[in-house]
């Protein structure tokens, strides 16, 4: 009899009713099915023959599906498992080359992140004929040291690195071979898409993609060390490292220093670039260089960064210090006079000038032609006690850290006189990293605000944290003033870029070489600033052991190398950050006189 349609809705509905019920005491009809299979099975009860042979017929088959499920259910959580995961968690869980995070620059291109690679290890104990397989291996990978390979696959070990990081190709031949034993593993590689651009800055990984240098091994220290060595962060994703570096600045930065480091026949050259409100690092270069992708090449002591790791006697660019501390004291203003008429006499020691005047000048022409009498003189009247005070308020006595491991203590004299004070207020006898004195002068510029420098990503209100007072607003007026006054009528007039009012100051220093100072092998080196009526940007070119060229009449000294090439760079990076070209710039003294101005209306 055919039901209706209200019918079959009726029983659908009662049987959904009584479903939970049911499948309750499902467990309980199976528990009772297995107790009367099992009592079946063993006979209890007295059945009859053929009901216990059926019985443990079918406990047989149902023991027999029970393991094809647990084996099947282990073969598809294997299935799902990444390529080399296994190895990894057995063989040689220690060995791994953990996952690190990606490293970008500003703009969020990408400056280090992980490829996968595979990894070829051998289990020499299911090894049939290690003969055979080292004649193989060596056929597709020559550069393996046979004995060694022989030696590594004839121990009775259980696992053994045999090439880390292999190509696809390899791989693929390797795998038709068909080697018990042989096998791949997915391991995580550090690869660096600039090569040698911010090679210093972002530093190498070793085999295990493990941080051993630069930003890398910064990473490693927050945390990321600890993670692999637990055993939790071989394959985790983890937030990118924001840099502050721009790799449009970077290239333009190393390129004209590389032009600068060929043109000058120097044996090195080195840079960077600041943002002064910030004291972010935008751009960081030091040449020679190495490809990140080749760590190797890194351990070379050519290639150490000069910026952080190298320490070196500034010379003139150092007198920017000396004349903020006399202005800040205020024993001396922009009006004061200093006698440069002859040389300073310290018992058988005498300061000389390298252009000498030889009259009284003014404190900005003190400036502009880099009397180092003059200089000396105004370090000397405020007194050994003060100067030592002041420089250790800039950062200039202790050893500054930054996010790279690498940086280097200052060489400071044992024991600081009046002739000490004399030369290192120009620039000699006091040995610093350049990021020390970029730190300082970027003080002068920004408004006397002291702002460790960092190679990560930092707001203005983040900067204001970490900022620390060393000068008056009005003393780093009247030193914007004094280098845009020296980029005007002064030393360096060839970094003078039209349209950027820029400026700054030259520094030539005496290397020392056996002891002594070498009046051939200099030091030369401009630190400038850009737009100067509102700093935004400081540039440092350092120039190691440059020859005079064709233009230079013979000269050596920044203003003909360092100089024109800090102008180089000012006039390619200024529109990528944003500053454009004026027609018409205003005077030196505009500087002033707006900042009066500025001061009497508030």
């Amino acid at each position: 009899m055919a039901m209706s349609s209200s019918s079959i809705a009726a029983h659908l509905k009662a049987g959904l009713v009584a479903l939970p019920g049911v499948l309750l005491r499902l467990p309980l009809y199976v528990v009772r099915l297995l107790v009367g299979l099992v009592r079946a099975a063993i006979g209890r009860g007295r059945p009859e023959p053929h009901a216990v042979a059926r019985a443990r017929i079918v406990l047989c088959m149902l023991f027999f599906a029970c393991a094809y499920v647990a084996i099947a259910g282990r073969l598809a959580m294997l299935a799902s498992v990444p390529e080399g995961t296994i190895a990894r968690r057995g063989l040689a869980a220690d060995a791994v080359a953990s996952a690190r995070p990606d490293i970008l620059d500003r703009n969020g291109l990408v400056l280090a992140t992980d490829v996968k690679s595979a990894s070829l290890y051998g289990e020499p104990r299911r090894l049939i004929d290690v003969d055979e397989a080292v004649e193989a291996l060596t056929a597709i990978l020559p550069d393996l040291n046979v004995d060694e390979l022989r030696d590594r696959l004839s121990s009775k070990r259980g696992f053994v690195w045999l090439k880390r990081d292999i190509t696809p190709q390899q791989q693929r031949e390797i795998h038709a071979l068909g080697l018990p034993g042989i096998g791949f593993m997915t391991e995580n590689r550090r690869v660096y898409p600039g090569g040698t651009l911010g090679a210093h800055v972002l530093g190498s990984t070793n085999i295990d993609n493990q941080g051993i240098a630069g930003i890398e091994k910064w990473i490693d220290t927050r945390g990321l060390a600890d993670l692999h060595l637990a055993g939790f962060a071989s394959d985790r994703q983890q937030e990118p490292v924001e840099l502050a570096l721009d790799l449009r600045v970077q290239h333009v930065l190393r390129d004209e220093l590389f032009n600068a480091k060929e043109k000058f026949k120097a044996i090195a050259a080195a840079g960077t670039v600041v943002d002064v409100r910030t004291g972010e690092i935008i751009a960081m270069a030091s040449l020679p260089d190495f490809d990140a992708n080749d760590p190797a090449r890194s351990l070379d002591p050519k290639n150490l960064n000069r910026l952080t790791t190298g320490v070196f006697e500034m010379g003139s660019t150092f007198k920017a210090l000396t004349f903020a501390m006399a202005l800040d004291s205020g024993k001396f203003t922009l009006n004061s006079t200093l006698d440069a008429r002859g040389a300073l006499q310290f018992g058988r020691f005498r300061i000389h000038d390298y252009h000498a005047e030889n009259r009284v000048l003014t404190l900005p022409e003190v400036f502009i032609y880099s009397s180092n009498i003059g200089t000396a003189r105004m370090a000397l009247a405020l007194g050994v006690d003060a100067h030592k005070a002041f420089l250790k308020k800039m950062g200039q006595l202790d050893r500054l850290r930054t996010e790279l491991p690498e940086s280097a203590a200052p060489i400071v004299p044992k024991h600081w006189g009046e002739l000490n004070t004399a030369t290192i207020a120009f620039g000699h006898g006091l040995a610093v990293a350049p990021i020390q004195v970029l730190m300082a002068e970027n003080a002068l510029v920004n408004g006397g605000w002291l702002i460790p420098p960092t190679f990560l990503k930092r707001t203005p209100e983040e900067a204001a944290k970490v900022a620390v007072r060393v000068i008056k607003p009005e003393t780093s007026v009247k030193m914007r003033y004094l280098m845009r006054l020296n980029a005007v009528k002064g030393s360096g007039k060839k970094a003078n870029t039209p349209g950027y009012f820029v400026g700054g100051k030259t520094g030539t220093a005496e290397k020392v070489v056996n002891g002594r100072y070498s009046k051939t092998k200099l030091l030369t080196s401009f630190i400038s600033a850009f737009p100067m009526d509102d700093p935004q940007y400081l540039v440092l070119v350092m120039l190691d052991e440059p020859k005079a060229a064709e233009g230079t009449y013979g000269y050596a000294t920044a203003g003909w190398n360092a100089a024109p090439t800090t102008g180089n760079i000012v006039q390619r990076i200024a529109p990528m950050l944003g500053i454009m070209p004026r027609p018409d710039l205003p005077s030196p003294e505009s500087i002033l006189t707006s900042s009066a101005k500025v001061a009497q209306a508030q």
